[in-house]
């Protein structure tokens, strides 16, 4: 035992030990700026914050991607995922202003016909026959739309839809075999600025606003109010005649 002491003693140095040095990592390079093939073919930094690599390199576009999932909306051949980007403040107020049905039946199909840009070619004869109802009460209903600067009339046959109630941004126009297929955008800030500029439009239509709905609304609603409180007094008054008889 006591040899085998002194062996594990004389195995064991009395100066500290000190870690062998690990050799150091050849620093990664950072992204090329002027070549673009080094850039994908060379391994970059780490990436923490997507700002700082954006200001790092200022003419580079970056983006994340990932999966997206099918759209799902109902669309048919000749009309293909088309749809409008409408104002839910916009539906929640003329549900409750318009006290009819046509207005708000006109003001769907019109939503519905909406070309890139927010135009609806459509002559009253073609509402008439698609909403199965006389003339006399589209062009009625049709001028009571107007008024609140919702659409406005460019040309015959031709309305435009306020952009901030309703607009469709982008169209797709299927090909033929004599013509391509076609992809239209028309961004909304460029069809307001037109609006806007236009000073033969109504103040409504150019600056448009749904205050005034708002006001007609309360207005009505106190009206109604009024009403049903005089006829619950008539009530009440009849009924005690017929008591005191």
């Amino acid at each position: 035992m006591s040899k085998i002491s002194e062996v594990e003693s004389s195995l064991v140095s009395p100066e500290p030990q000190r870690r062998r040095p690990v050799p150091k990592r050849a620093p990664r390079p950072e992204l090329p700026l002027d070549d673009e093939i080094q850039a994908w073919s060379k391994p970059v930094q780490p990436v923490d914050d997507l700002d700082s690599v954006a200001r790092r390199y200022p003419r580079r576009q970056l983006s994340l991607s990932s999966e997206r999932k099918p759209m799902e909306v109902y669309d048919t051949p000749e009309r293909p995922k088309a749809f409008s980007m409408d104002s839910l403040e916009f539906f929640f107020l003329i549900a409750q202003y318009f006290r009819e049905a046509l207005p708000l039946r006109l003001i769907l199909l019109m939503i519905a016909c909406q070309k890139a840009g927010g135009q609806i070619r459509l002559t009253q004869e073609e509402m008439s026959t698609v909403l199965d109802v006389h003339r006399g009460k589209i062009n009625e209903s049709l001028g009571e739309v107007m008024t609140h600067g919702i659409v406005f009339k460019v040309r015959r046959g031709v309305y435009q839809f306020n952009p901030p109630y309703s607009y469709r941004v982008a169209e797709f126009i299927p090909g033929t075999e004599l013509v391509e297929a076609e992809y239209v955008h028309v961004d909304q800030d460029k069809t307001i600025a037109k609006i806007r500029r236009d000073e033969s439009l109504p103040d409504l239509v150019r600056f448009p606003s749904l205050e005034h709905m708002r006001e007609a609304i309360e207005e009505l609603r106190k009206k109604r109010a009024e009403e049903r409180a005089e006829r619950r007094l008539a009530r009440a008054r009849r009924q005690e005649e017929g008591s005191a008889q």
